[in-house]
């Protein structure tokens, strides 16, 4: 008997996810929970283990495709039952079975993006009609950037859903667009690369497509500057040497960043601004109330943004583990959805690599975030001598919608004033 396996509700909001790769191919004898299939939603990747044993039937979405929840991804011939068609056979006296639960209603898709809610909104027109038109929220906001009306583009997507290439095609200024770009026309074809003799492709999918996806979407969306400034930490540096020891003994591994973590929440208290995001539907700034601070860290399959949570309530050894915790889990390839959606302010460190300095993306939907560079002995003068000092460089990127450079400057000069003395962040802490 042949069992349709359909894409189950993998995390709550999420309704679809792209297939990264089989694990199985069509013939393939699989026994149940065996590997089958990694599908990427939220920018996290998940392994979907055999739900029973059998034959592989058929692959019905292959890889770098999008899977909507409830829908048919894998058709698997169940060892010691009578064999059955696969799906559009439609001969003879076959039977399916079907899952015990009953049937996913249909939802519009979306893109799958790390720290977006997986909503499809209504921009243009009535409720009603942002039911009838299905098309992801960067589609929607290409349309009101050339200014198209969706209810009047064609889809040329699944189920209808119209893409960035109808609007594209689309003649500019049509229909009830009002946004800043109504009535511009802007031409955004693909580039193709010449194919040569000593070269590789890989297929551009994944988690490295979502990376894109989001950094594109928040460089073309945020009104990004950047500022830096340099610091001091000599009394930092020694500060974690003394306490090094202290941390090995409770089996924590003492880095910079839980202090950089606990400065940073101490000055986002006092520019809130910077832990904010912009609601573009409602027109409204949301002031976070909560300090969720993202850190990116490489994994294998690219840069994830870990998250941890409530910063402001731990201690320099509570920000330390749970660091390191998350770090592990984007770098094993364990991280849950949880873990790496929500942050309302990010950091961004590449330790002892860290350069001098760089202009970070912000993490949309996010106001600001912070890049932390290399800590080096350098000469500075101090009281009119020439000393070693232990120094570094700070870079803060900002949407200059939600906050002005002086905004930006200021939150900087406090993360400043806390790992120039360290002291004061303490006396901060509740």
């Amino acid at each position: 008997m042949a069992f349709e396996f359909k894409l189950p509700d993998i995390g709550e909001g999420v309704v679809e996810g792209e297939v990264v790769k089989w694990k199985v191919k069509e013939g393939d004898t699989i026994q149940l929970d065996q590997p089958m299939v990694e599908i990427m939603t939220d920018k996290a990747t998940v392994e979907i283990p055999a739900p029973r044993g059998g034959k592989v039937a058929r692959i019905m979405i292959p890889e770098g495709k999008i899977c909507a929840v409830g829908q048919v991804l894998i058709v698997i011939e169940e060892a010691g039952k009578d064999k059955a068609a696969t799906t559009g056979n439609g001969k003879g006296n076959a039977q399916v079975e079907q899952p015990t639960s009953p049937p996913m209603p249909a939802q519009p898709p979306v893109a799958a993006k790390i720290g977006v809610p997986l909503t499809v909104p209504s921009t243009t027109g009535s409720a009603e009609t942002a039911q009838r038109v299905l098309a992801t929220p960067s589609t929607r906001r290409l349309a009101r950037e050339l200014g198209v009306d969706l209810r009047g583009v064609p889809g040329s997507g699944r189920g209808g859903r119209v893409t960035s290439d109808d609007i594209r095609g689309a003649k500019p200024g049509a229909g009830a667009g009002t946004g800043a770009g109504a009535g511009r026309a802007v031409e955004v074809a693909p580039v193709g690369v010449a194919a040569t003799a000593n070269e590789e492709r890989v297929p551009f999918r994944g988690v490295r497509k979502a990376i894109a996806a989001n950094l594109s979407r928040s460089k073309q969306t945020a009104a990004h500057f950047t500022y830096v400034e340099e610091v001091d930490v000599t009394d930092l540096v020694a500060l974690r040497a003394r306490a090094k020891e202290r941390a090995a003994e409770r089996g924590v591994k003492l880095t910079y960043l839980p202090f950089i973590v606990k400065a940073s929440v101490n000055a986002l208290r006092k520019w809130p601004s910077l832990n904010s995001s912009l609601d573009e539907q409602t027109q409204e700034i949301v002031l976070k109330k909560v300090y969720h601070v993202g850190i990116a860290t490489q994994g294998p399959q690219g840069l994830a943004v870990g998250v941890v949570r409530d910063a402001d309530k731990r201690s320099i050894f509570e920000l330390s583990k749970e660091i390191e915790r998350i770090a592990e889990a984007i770098r094993s390839g364990r991280a849950s959805r949880e873990e790496l959606t929500g942050s309302t302010f990010t950091i961004s460190s590449l330790g002892q690599l860290g350069g001098v300095l760089a202009t970070p993306i912000i993490n949309f939907p996010e106001a600001a975030i912070m890049g932390v560079h290399k800590i080096a002995e350098k000469p500075a003068v101090r009281n009119g001598q020439i000393v070693a000092r232990q120094l570094m460089n700070l870079s803060i990127s900002v949407d200059h919608r939600i906050a002005d450079g002086y905004d930006g400057a200021m939150f900087l000069q406090e993360v400043k004033a806390y790992l120039e003395d360290p002291t004061l962040m303490f006396l901060e802490m509740v």
